[in-house]
């Protein structure tokens, strides 16, 4: 991993391949290596003739982690993601996220449009818009002496995956109570870019693909099938579906 720092804030990051550039922005408690490099995200773009940039997200891996809610805007770490592309001196790029990496992806889309070229929001859906409700559930568990004093089903399968991960409890109930901003159907609607929304059909978390895709100007949705929201990330079909679309003419 590389590194680089920007307003106190260091960020650390994977670069491999060459081509046309895509940044991806990973999910809740995860990392670039767990969720790009493992589920073979890396490899597959590369070998298709893509420069690929894997962030950790603040507050995961190997970057700074802050304890304050505040410091976990979507928009703050949509400007990590800008301003590494400005350190790697890329003018545009595409940008995939996964779950709160979509959630990330679609606050650079809408506040940096002029950096984007199409982006995938994977793992999210109408939620982005309508959802809410689970944070302190979470950011609960995340705080709770241990695992087996967690009793609320979908929030110990968070507490599981950051104990999985190695992460700071601390700074994901942190992030997790500064991150859960929605979008307004105003913002969605001035997202410009092609936007690709795909979410596993037994997904319960992220919402409706196809009432997302509906409401932004250029968006389509793929339903990945017979995948919750854990193990869609790395479906042969996902990654499918991602490649024909990022191949389209812009």
């Amino acid at each position: 991993m590389q590194h680089f720092r920007h307003d106190g804030v260091d960020i650390a990051f994977l670069d491999e391949g060459a081509g046309a550039p895509i940044v991806l922005v990973h999910g809740f408690a995860s990392t670039a290596q767990v969720n790009w490099v493992y589920p073979g995200w890396v490899a597959i773009l590369s070998n298709a003739g893509r420069r690929v940039i894997a962030l950790d997200n603040r507050g995961h891996g190997a970057s700074t982690k802050f304890y304050q809610p505040s410091a976990y805007h979507p928009s703050a770490m949509a400007e990590d993601v800008r301003t590494l592309l400005d350190h790697l001196q890329l003018d545009r790029a595409d940008v995939m996220g996964y779950s709160m990496g979509a959630r990330i992806a679609a606050f650079f889309a809408l506040e940096h449009g002029n950096r984007l070229r199409r982006a995938v929001f994977g793992g999210l859906g109408i939620h982005l818009v309508e959802g809410g409700g689970e944070t302190e559930r979470i950011a609960a568990a995340l705080e709770a002496p241990a695992l087996a004093e967690v009793h609320d089903s979908m929030a110990q399968m968070f507490r599981a995956f950051a104990e999985q991960t190695k992460s700071d409890l601390r700074a994901l109930a942190a992030c997790i109570r500064g991150s859960q901003v929605n979008l307004t159907r105003e913002q969605v609607a001035a997202i410009t870019a092609p936007v690709l929304v795909a979410v596993g059909t037994k997904d319960t978390l992220a919402g409706s693909a196809q009432k997302f895709a509906a409401l932004l100007p250029r968006g389509r949705a793929f339903d990945i099938p017979g995948r919750d929201h854990m193990l869609a990330v790395g479906d042969k079909a996902f990654k499918a579906a991602v490649l024909d679309f990022l191949a389209e003419q812009p």
